[in-house]
């Protein structure tokens, strides 16, 4: 388990080494803002399920979330809040998005960062916070949907 958090920080500080200032002037102006709750398990692959709310113009969406992926061990529940960028048409929320995520979770002071990205460019820059026992590392695929 202390090896898996050591090889966990390494790899976080690799991919935070893009200043977070240049990704978001890549990015350009933030055109929503997205709030999920999920349940992750992690035993090698991992899986989650969840749902949350998007805040595009003067309404509220309520979304499903779910997705399955490589990397972690553990169990947690995640809270995440964030931006939206990259979405013209709320229609092009849902769909399939990458995940490229660095955490880790440990009783309830768990903190980690989400970027997912769709093939329609829409990009979410989530905050994340843990409760359990947690450390993952790796690539998902993320399925979000709009509540029936």
């Amino acid at each position: 388990m202390r090896i898996i958090a050591i090889l966990s920080c390494l790899v976080a500080g690799l991919l935070a080494s893009e200043p977070a200032s240049a990704q978001l002037r890549q990015l350009g102006p933030p055109t929503g803002t997205v709030r999920i709750e999920q349940l992750q398990v992690a035993f090698i692959g991992s899986g989650a399920i969840g749902g949350g709310t998007l805040k595009f113009g003067p309404r509220s969406y309520g979304i499903t979330v779910g997705g399955l992926g490589i990397g972690g061990i553990g169990a947690s529940r995640m809270r995440a809040t964030g931006t939206v960028y990259g979405l013209r048409n709320v229609d092009d929320f849902v769909g399939a998005y990458v995940q490229l995520r660095e955490g880790w979770a440990i009783g309830d002071e768990g903190r980690g960062r989400l970027w997912l990205r769709n093939a329609k460019g829409v990009t979410l820059r989530l905050n994340t916070q843990r409760r359990g026992l947690q450390v993952s590392l790796g690539a998902d695929g993320v399925l979000i949907g709009f509540k029936q």
